[in-house]
């Protein structure tokens, strides 16, 4: 099945949304790595309706009046993948998660290098919220967005206080 896309301006770079059929499939970042979140064929739609509605709820999300999304999504991935990106959709805006609380989290506390992998692996970026994971010293991690995009996410959250760690 092809994908639609569309681009949307936000805080953190241009972002690509894309859907497939009716769903959400994924937020891209401006600078995405090459093959991390595979899709398919696409084609641009700036009509689509859930890439309308989920340029409307990132728009809400950025200038602090939404703190939940509402939106279908199709996540294309592995089983192991899907539950960790699951997990990720149970984090409450403002609080964070280590990695290691994930992989408790999905029944296979020996896994936290794969829920980190999966984690990074995550397609559908913020509405998905992969920022939301540190490492378990409170540090900031890798981020398909960058570190000062995972740091600017966060403090719109009011996480200010966490640090950099490069």
């Amino acid at each position: 099945m092809s994908c639609a896309f569309t681009f949307m301006q936000s805080p953190v770079g241009t972002l690509t949304l894309v859907a497939r059929g009716d769903c959400l499939a994924a937020v891209l970042w401006e600078h995405e790595r090459e093959n991390r979140v595979r899709l398919g064929q696409l084609h641009r739609d700036d009509q689509h309706g859930v890439l309308r509605e989920t340029a409307r709820q990132l728009s809400e999300y950025f200038v602090g009046q939404r703190r939940q999304f509402d939106l279908p999504l199709d996540f294309a991935g592995t089983d192991f993948q899907r539950q960790v990106w699951a997990a990720l959709l149970t984090i409450p805006f403002g609080q964070t998660r280590s990695y290691s609380d994930i992989a408790r989290q999905i029944g296979n506390p020996d896994a936290v290098r794969a829920v980190g992998a999966a984690n990074g692996r995550n397609p559908i970026s913020i509405i998905a919220p992969c920022h939301r994971v540190i490492g378990a010293s409170g540090s900031l991690t890798g981020f398909a967005g960058g570190l000062p995009a995972k740091q600017f996410l966060l403090a719109l959250e009011g996480r200010q206080s966490l640090a950099l760690a490069f």
